[in-house]
């Protein structure tokens, strides 16, 4: 297997306004996987734009500490702090999209 066949292995693509939220699975040269999370904001400059981006690394020994805590506090937010907003006016199935096959490169 080539070197940039192994390193991506799964994506998703989550487009919120101006910034995008991608979630790539990743292999390790030892056959380990790893998840990271980009925020891809659009500015406008000039006559096009430029691209901000900020980018996190998830490994395997913290994702479900990170999972429970994420679940944690959006409960605690959609329940505590804003009980009678209607959260399900968000459509997650029109923002999600699968880009495995993509050769979209955000390092």
């Amino acid at each position: 297997m080539e070197e940039k066949e192994k390193e991506k292995i799964f994506s998703k693509r989550v487009r919120a306004g101006k910034r995008t939220y991608f979630f790539d699975v990743k292999s390790t040269r030892a056959n380990d996987y790893y998840l990271t999370i980009t925020e891809s904001r659009r500015h406008p400059q000039g006559d096009g734009f430029i691209y901000e981006k900020h980018k996190m690394f998830l490994y395997k020994e913290d994702f479900d500490k990170f999972s429970d805590a994420l679940h944690d506090t959006i409960q605690y937010i959609k329940t505590e702090l804003m009980p009678d907003f209607d959260f399900s006016q968000y459509s997650a199935k029109d923002e999600l999209e699968d880009v495995g096959g993509s050769d979209l490169k955000w390092d």
